[in-house]
């Protein structure tokens, strides 16, 4: 185990909304605005703490029937034949190198982790100290071929989670195992040599334009009666050797072969990863979706009576 002392500090992590909604769905904050109400007693105090949870289960709920539609909206795929956009994969993580990860609590390799450390005060209140997370990408192998999954800005649910107190420190670490079935819904892209969609023309273009850049080296093999021009003749001899160029060029670059890469969409819609089927996955946003209905409801139905 390392001592605190040892671990970079990141006082500037400030995860996104969206990549941490499950904490906001799930965290006491809606209860804890009751407390509040209830400490304060006035009409004043009342009103705001129950608008307070009406509009942060109104999000809430707003948000699961989102995940929701996204999960049960968005076939399986398979990455060999997968099309090119938003997909939803499910295999086997392993790391992209032989060297996997290693978690900065627990020091187990993993493919990814985050981890946090609290310390109490004299109120018995925890205040976190340090936070963070892995950014290295892994793979995700469903047995057609494997993708690289670029975790940033992935919203992450797992079931492996570690929390221990030591003195008046408590430490929280959270990980994806290489062990675990992944489940994952992103934006697909490959790149290699199916992925290439130049033309010949553009090709031929583009090798003309690198030739030209270097004149001197341009008339030294068509220039042929060296008058320094380059003449009708000589620059059909140039175009068809940028020809015979462009071609050989196209063809190396799709022998290369596909790499398939799962990435955040750029258009914002759900990037999630978790090592819980789609159907688990599912049954949570539900009974989130409800249960923030309820306190919704709940909070405005207050609201009216304290008017």
């Amino acid at each position: 185990m390392r001592l605190i002392a040892d671990i970079p500090l990141d006082h500037n992590f400030l995860p996104s909304l969206r990549r941490h909604y499950a904490r906001l769905v799930t965290s006491g904050t809606q209860l804890l605005l009751l407390v509040v109400a209830i400490q304060l007693q006035t009409r004043t105090a009342w009103l705001w703490c129950l608008g307070l949870m009406a509009a942060i289960s109104l999000f809430a709920w707003l948000s699961a029937l989102h995940r929701l539609r996204m999960i049960r909206g968005t076939p399986t795929s398979r990455i060999g034949s997968a099309a090119q956009g938003y997909v939803e994969l499910i295999g086997d993580g392993r790391p992209l190198h032989d060297t996997p990860v290693i978690s900065i609590l627990t020091q187990l390799p993993c493919l990814w982790y985050r981890y946090k450390i609290e310390r109490k005060n004299g109120k018995n209140e925890w205040h976190t100290e340090s936070s963070g997370e892995s950014d290295t990408p892994f793979l995700l192998d469903d047995g057609s071929g494997p993708c690289v999954v670029d975790p940033r800005g992935a919203e992450i649910i797992t079931t492996n989670k570690d929390t221990w107190t030591k003195g008046e420190h408590r430490y929280t670490e959270w990980k994806l195992l290489n062990i675990d079935t992944l489940y994952a819904i992103g934006e697909f892209k490959t790149e290699g040599g199916s992925s290439i969609t130049r033309k010949s023309s553009e090709e031929i273009k583009a090798v003309l334009a690198e030739w030209k850049s270097d004149m001197p080296e341009l008339h030294r093999r068509f220039d042929l009666n060296g008058d320094g021009e380059l003449d009708m003749r000589e620059w059909e001899l140039a175009r068809s050797a940028a020809k015979r160029e462009a071609a050989k060029r196209l063809a190396l670059a799709r022998a290369e072969p596909d790499a398939h890469y799962l990435v955040r969409p750029g258009d914002g819609r759900l990037f999630l990863l978790s090592n819980l089927a789609p159907d688990r996955l599912a049954r949570r946003y539900i009974l989130w979706a409800w249960l923030h209905l309820v306190i919704l409801f709940g909070a405005l139905a207050g609201m009216t009576q304290m008017w």
